[in-house]
């Protein structure tokens, strides 16, 4: 009946969510872009509203959605630690209100539907690199469960209804991604870095920095995204992890961006947070085999497309 594929994405004003929607659209989609711009922002979509094919809508997944689509990309929750953190029943809620609510519009829609889960369902991991067989060991009553068991129980509810009601679900494990339009204060480490080396203030370590990380750039996410949800049969459900196998300690990736942005920040360390996992690193085996995955995006490329959007960024900030 339709001529272009609708496309829901919740969360579309976000930092995946916003590059998400631009990648649709340039794939011939009609995209419906919902967010209740709790960490969401118009600044990362204002480039598309004048595109017939693109529509924003304000709302809240914890409430029920009444629309016609196709396919349903859930993004939709607040994924750095100061944002869930800060109300973190809300976030729960979102995580498994939201599933629940979306799961219900695909069952109704018979549409295709893709689930942002993230890496932290693993918790601080015994096994490392962490492949998607890998259980996890997570806190259930720590300061971050808001989000990682939140998650977690999405992921079970989209296992129930792919398993219950023959729906067509795609789960993917998000590892640290990076890159322009992230928020200036999310927390991130690498928005923190870049924003305090902007600024000329003292690149804050929580711990010894001997922690590891795996960075993957924006670009490369949205294309497992696509390729995950277009490019593998119906019977191929994930979870699959996405991420850049490259590791880094924290102390590596605070030289890298002072060295990138110069100046004279000095780096400070502070006590480590609660349940902050030591190491943190994809197996990408599946997502090379299934889906012909791999990033591309080296760290310092990626870094220097993220120092220039912050830099124009806090520029504009200082000149309201």
């Amino acid at each position: 009946m339709h001529i272009k594929k609708r496309v829901l994405v919740t969360g579309g004003s976000g930092f995946l969510g916003s590059f998400l929607c631009e990648r649709l659209l340039a794939d011939g989609c009609d995209v419906l872009c919902v967010d209740n711009f709790f960490t969401g922002s118009k600044r990362n979509i204002k480039h598309l509203l004048d595109n017939p094919y693109f529509e924003l809508k304000r709302h809240d997944v914890t409430f029920p959605l009444y629309i016609e689509v196709d396919e349903i990309y859930n993004l939709a929750c607040p994924a750095s630690p100061i944002h869930y953190q800060h109300d973190p029943v809300q976030t729960t809620k979102t995580s498994i209100h939201g599933a629940i609510n979306m799961l219900g519009l695909a069952k109704r829609l018979r549409a295709k539907i893709f689930q942002a889960s993230t890496s932290e369902v693993y918790g601080d991991p015994e096994v490392h690199p962490q492949p998607e067989g890998y259980w996890g060991r997570v806190n259930p009553i720590g300061e971050r469960s808001c989000y990682d068991e939140g998650k977690r129980c999405a992921e079970t509810l989209f296992f129930d209804y792919h398993r219950q009601h023959r729906l067509r679900i795609k789960v993917a494990r998000i590892f640290n991604t990076y890159g322009p339009r992230m928020h200036p204060n999310d927390g991130r480490v690498v928005s923190n870095f870049v924003v305090q080396a902007l600024r000329g203030r003292p690149l804050t370590i929580y711990g010894d920095g001997s922690q590891t990380r795996s960075f993957c750039y924006v670009d490369d996410m949205i294309e497992g995204f696509v390729r995950l949800m277009n490019n593998t049969p119906d019977d191929f459900t994930g979870p699959m992890n996405l991420g850049n196998p490259g590791e880094f300690t924290i102390l590596e990736l605070a030289e890298l961006v002072r060295e990138m942005v110069g100046g004279g920040s000095d780096i400070e360390f502070r006590p480590l947070p609660g349940d902050d996992p030591r190491q943190r690193k994809p197996d990408i085996t599946l997502a090379r085999s299934a889906a012909g995955w791999e990033p591309k995006v080296p760290l310092r490329e990626g870094l220097a497309r993220t120092v220039d959007y912050f830099d124009t960024l806090l520029r504009d900030m200082d000149s309201l």
